[in-house]
């Protein structure tokens, strides 16, 4: 029987252990483990890639969330809305920034629903946080109306959508600032915690970059208070050579999944995430390959048995459901997917008998 862990770490490494290894002897011999010539390399690549001005590496994703708020000028009191389905640093960023976020509703696609954006807007409202899940960029165009029409900042949650596009416009660059993660699980993920904040404009780059250096410009002047929040130069330069070849990765994503929606599509047990696009509005690199089965626990034990590991993303529950966060609401549709959600293994390195393998597993599951 097949042995098809969630995500196989160690192959991610051993499969290029003589590239890593040389960059790791490049970037110690040079003594550049701090704000060195990998890490503004890697700023410049990332920032080329992603098509915005500027990006700062940070050392994780939750500091740049939490960053980009500060960069805003966010307030003691002020709200938030963000979306229910997605993890808790988002939320948190808000209230560590000094705010208060305000979970809403998802759409039929489970990414934050704009008419629950809408209807959440009030007089203490100063800005919208939508989570790029899954490697699907949201509506930004209907985020984006609603916020101009408000007055509102934007900071995206782009933690799981490095290359993910909507209308052919980069994840993260919509809004005012977005946060990227490099957490070893995303699709191009480091050796550790890192991340990026990423801007077009100039001010804001300014207060990040200022805050995530203990308060000094790239002069090493004194502007403000801040923190230490830096990307380190080993991990920067791991990540170079990642985004090398992220391309190809994406595409492999999208390949397997289209081999599940493919073979899975005439379940009517299950709710698929839409099909890779060539043509429409998304680009989705698919981070995860999630989907509401019913039976999800007894397919997911199925699963186990058969040597197949699969994930509930965060515990089964989304952010308002934690009582001990102090949330009293209702959210009828992200209720019902967590009560469902799924994951399935789907990184570059399956090969096509796994892929198949899985798909054929939870296909028998429910044709026996």
């Amino acid at each position: 029987m097949p042995n098809i862990p969630f995500c196989d770490y160690k192959k991610l490494y051993l499969d290029y252990r003589e590239d890593y290894l040389k960059i790791f002897d490049e970037v110690a011999s040079s003594g550049g483990f701090i704000m060195q010539k990998a890490l503004s390399d890697f700023e410049e690549e990332l920032a080329n890639f992603i098509g915005c001005k500027y990006s700062i590496g940070v050392a994780n994703c939750t500091d740049g969330l939490e960053i980009s708020w500060q960069s805003l000028g966010l307030r003691s009191g002020d709200e938030v809305i963000c979306s229910s389905h997605t993890f808790i640093a988002t939320a948190s960023s808000i209230v560590m920034a000094g705010g208060v976020p305000v979970p809403v509703d998802i759409g039929d696609d489970n990414l934050i629903d704009p008419n629950a954006v809408a209807d959440a807007v009030n007089p203490r409202t100063v800005g919208i946080m939508p989570t790029q899940l899954n490697g699907r960029t949201c509506d930004m165009e209907k985020i984006m109306e609603i916020a101009n029409n408000n007055k509102l900042f934007v900071v995206e949650d782009a933690a799981q959508a490095l290359g993910s596009k909507f209308k052919g416009r980069h994840s993260g660059t919509f809004g005012d600032v977005g946060a990227i993660s490099f957490y070893p699980a995303k699709v191009m993920g480091c050796f550790g915690d890192g991340g990026a904040v990423i801007t077009n404009n100039e001010n804001i780059f300014n207060k990040a970059y200022q805050l995530h250096e203990q308060g000094r410009d790239p002069n090493g002047d004194l502007k403000s208070w801040g923190r230490n929040s830096r990307l380190d130069n080993i991990q920067a330069a791991i990540l170079s050579f990642q985004l090398k070849k992220y391309i190809n990765v994406i595409e492999r994503r999208r390949e397997i999944a289209s081999y599940y929606n493919e073979r899975l599509y005439e379940l009517e047990e299950l709710k698929l995430p839409p099909p890779p696009s060539v043509n429409g509005n998304h680009f989705d690199i698919f981070q995860n390959y999630e989907f509401m089965a019913e039976k999800r626990d007894e397919l997911k034990q199925y699963l186990l048995e058969k040597g197949i590991g699969t994930l509930i993303q965060w515990n089964g529950k989304a952010i308002h459901q934690w009582e001990p966060l102090g949330f009293n609401l209702k959210l009828p549709k992200v209720e019902e997917f967590f009560k469902k959600a799924i994951m399935i293994p789907i990184w570059p390195y399956l090969s096509a008998d796994d892929i198949k393998y899985i798909a054929d597993s939870i296909y028998s599951f429910y044709r026996k």
